[in-house]
């Protein structure tokens, strides 16, 4: 994605400049420019991170004295979608017969892998004696690199999703999950693989984003810590994480109810009258 940005975004714009010679007007003329081009602000965003980055190494290594602030800019909260604690149990139930689609949706939805990182997940990467995952790289249009976090993770498996992966193991590829030739799954056929699964199970049709969604909702449903639940899925901030815990339906009224540790029944009350 970022050699797609520089070589489409950045290069275009910035490609015949001093790196000294990049100041905060050239940046915000940028931003109008590819906002009139229609590009989600969110997109616009993820370019202007990225020449922020290369900005910020230009500095460390020297080649410029300054960094020039790149401000993002400010994007509405988005609404997602995920499955109800009702709806991937009749997920789970459709697959049943389907050992390979089972485990595909269950790294989604109870491991909150990407769809990269599960098409480039090895049988090196999962310890079932142990019952744990790591999640090392992800791939990228047949390009293997490192998860979007920039670092791996590990991911305890849950009882079902170790019982699918053990009903999956086979000496056709490193691979966990691919085609019966061993060679690695597309995009399409994950995501036809789940359209089948969900016609099956009678609900509406969602890609594999929306299976990472329903792994945070749900831990943040159960009561899971938010940094928690950012190890796990390797977000790279905080507030990502934070999109979820309104899920949380009793995390305000356990809040509160930190303040009456200690204090005797009726206090509030007391002396008033």
């Amino acid at each position: 994605m970022k050699a797609s940005i520089l070589k489409h975004h950045l290069l275009p714009v910035f490609g015949e400049m001093r790196p000294d010679a990049i100041k905060m007007h050239a940046i915000e003329i940028l931003k109008a420019d590819l906002l009139a081009k229609g590009l989600s602000r969110k997109r616009v965003n993820n370019i202007l991170a990225c020449l922020g980055k290369m900005l910020r190494y230009a500095h460390e290594i020297e080649l410029i004295e300054n960094v020039p602030r790149v401000k993002l800019l400010k994007v509405p909260q988005q609404w997602f979608d995920f499955l109800t604690f009702e709806e991937l149990s009749r997920l789970v139930e459709a697959m049943k017969d389907d050992p390979e689609r089972l485990a595909l949706a269950l790294l989604g939805a109870e491991a909150g892998l990407r769809q990269g990182e599960t098409m480039a997940l090895e049988w090196g990467d999962v310890d079932l004696l142990a019952g744990l995952l790591t999640v090392r790289r992800s791939s990228w249009k047949g390009v293997i690199g490192t998860p979007k976090s920039g670092r791996e993770r590990k991911v305890p498996l849950t009882g079902r999703l170790r019982a699918a992966l053990k009903a999956v193991k086979h000496l056709k590829s490193e691979l966990v999950l691919c085609h019966q030739d061993g060679k690695p799954l597309t995009q399409s056929a994950i995501e036809a693989a789940l359209r089948f699964g969900c016609k099956r199970a009678g609900l509406r049709s969602i890609g594999s984003h929306v299976l990472r969604h329903t792994f945070c909702s749900h831990l943040a449903m159960r009561g899971a810590a938010p940094k928690a639940i950012q190890e796990l899925v390797g977000h790279s901030t905080l507030t990502m994480t934070l999109r979820y815990m309104h899920l949380a339906p009793s995390a305000l009224t356990e809040a509160i109810g930190l303040l009456n540790f200690g204090q005797p029944v009726g206090s509030a009350l007391s002396g008033s009258c």
